[in-house]
């Protein structure tokens, strides 16, 4: 990105006009003279930079004051629902041992490559470990498929959710009924009625904006597309939620809804998983976060014990657990 402004500033220097479209405002406030803010498909206001400053253009953003983009509400932590003990996969991650809590929201911090994902990968039966236990509800849990993770209740929001959340000509109601097309089918003819009714009830249960539930999935806004994906999951009935980075790609009035969903989904008792490599937003959503480093877990802190400074320092490699 930092090459991508220094040719941006280099044109601008030449008196080349320059229309910069993004919703991270970090990058906006970093390079931009003047502001414009659109909302659906409306013009709100354009103003300098310097009579702007974040928190008033994601206000214009989104219609309304965001007290903040991090809507914690208050859950009752109950029994281990998940607990993982010595996990590895060779050459990827190594002896990984943690627990997440119903009605906790676990956050997996680190650095890109640290094994955050591959993680998650092996709790849903993507990948196989070489080692380790996994324990649901405190019994061993032999995980060798993604069906043998639905099964003990885990599901898993991956970060792609274009290339493996969605199948993106399908419609709403055909995305949400896949993993439970099994339970709508008699005689190998799914329940259209039925399909409809469960993603109707779920899309408005996460506030899906569309045109119906029979709207293909390709025509939907990144935040909506993120709802059907956790709508499909949801549909299962899942004790434990594993999120990897839920808000990637969606605009921050769509972030602030999907951590919404989140933090409800935990206040109802579901075990939630978080992973981003955003670290405000992990600092801002979980209970505790786990840090790894290089495959391992690094340090291990509660909520009101970690700053960016130490969850940094940890997936640097610069304090051990």
């Amino acid at each position: 990105m930092e090459r991508l402004f220094t040719i941006i500033r280099q044109l601008r220097a030449r008196g080349v006009a320059i229309l910069f479209v993004d919703h991270r405002m970090e990058e906006v406030f970093e390079i931009a003279d003047r502001v414009s803010v659109l909302r659906d498909g409306r013009h709100v206001i354009t103003a300098p930079i310097n009579e702007l400053n974040p928190a008033e253009a994601i206000r214009h953003m989104v219609g309304r004051r965001l007290e903040t983009l991090f809507p914690k509400e208050q859950a009752t932590i109950g029994e281990i629902a998940l607990e993982v003990r010595g996990l590895t996969r060779r050459g990827v991650f190594s002896n990984a041992s943690f627990q997440v809590r119903r009605g906790e929201i676990l956050g997996l911090a680190g650095l890109v490559g640290a094994g955050r994902t591959e993680i998650a990968r092996v709790l849903f039966g993507i990948d196989r470990a070489d080692a380790g236990e996994v324990l649901v509800a405190g019994k061993h849990a032999e995980i060798k498929s993604p069906k043998d993770a639905m099964r003990l209740g885990i599901v898993y929001v991956p970060e792609d959710r274009h290339a493996q959340g969605l199948v993106l000509d399908f419609s709403i109601a055909a995305n949400v009924s896949l993993p439970i097309v099994e339970r709508l089918s008699r005689l190998l003819v799914v329940d259209r009625v039925q399909e409809r009714q469960i993603a109707t009830d779920y899309s408005k249960q996460l506030q899906v904006r569309s045109t119906g539930v029979e709207q293909v999935a390709s025509g939907l806004s990144g935040g909506n597309q993120q709802k059907v994906v956790l709508a499909k999951w949801l549909a299962t009935k899942p004790t434990v939620l594993l999120l990897d980075e839920p808000t990637q790609g969606v605009d921050i009035g769509a972030k602030a809804e999907v951590h919404r969903i989140i933090s409800q989904l935990a206040g109802q008792g579901m075990a939630i998983v978080l992973i981003s490599s955003e670290l405000l937003e992990v600092l801002g959503m979980a209970d505790r976060i786990v840090v790894l480093h290089e495959g391992r877990v690094a340090a291990e802190f509660a909520r009101d014990d970690a700053t960016q400074e130490r969850v940094m320092a940890a997936a640097t490699g610069h304090i051990e657990a």
